[in-house]
């Protein structure tokens, strides 16, 4: 910084400081209020739902999850068929849980299956059958 020797050259210096200090107080504001929005509690829980639909790892994981669970409970389902026989309905729930760790740990085979039947599906539909 200069040297200030007069009246008038301290006077500038001194409106250049009130601006500058404007400037940044504006600045600060600006500043404090995006920090207020982004901590209030339904702006937190929005910016980490939009993180989450954004990850397409946790959509996947989602998705195998569910045709896991899903495919558990319908086998569940076939094997005790309305059964009141206590260890038949223990196995049923030993297959579900293990169909559901089946289907976890190998999302990839589950999928090429699940296409190939659909295959077979839209085959049948046609009129001829398709096994690849």
């Amino acid at each position: 910084m200069e040297k200030i020797n007069s009246e008038t050259t301290l006077r500038a210096a001194i409106e250049r400081l009130e601006f500058r200090q404007a400037e940044e107080g504006k600045v600060l504001k600006e500043h404090f209020l995006i920090a207020y929005e982004s901590i209030k509690p339904v702006n937190l829980v929005l910016n980490t739902f939009r993180e989450i639909m954004a990850s397409r790892d946790l959509k996947d994981n989602i998705i195998n999850t569910s045709v896991g669970l899903a495919a558990g409970y319908l086998s569940k389902l076939v094997f005790e068929r309305g059964t009141r026989n206590p260890v038949k309905k223990l196995a049923g729930n030993a297959l579900m849980f293990g169909i559901v760790d089946l289907v976890a740990k190998n999302p990839e085979t589950v999928k090429s299956l699940g296409n190939r039947l659909l295959k077979m599906i839209r085959g049948k539909s046609n009129g001829r059958i398709q096994i690849s």
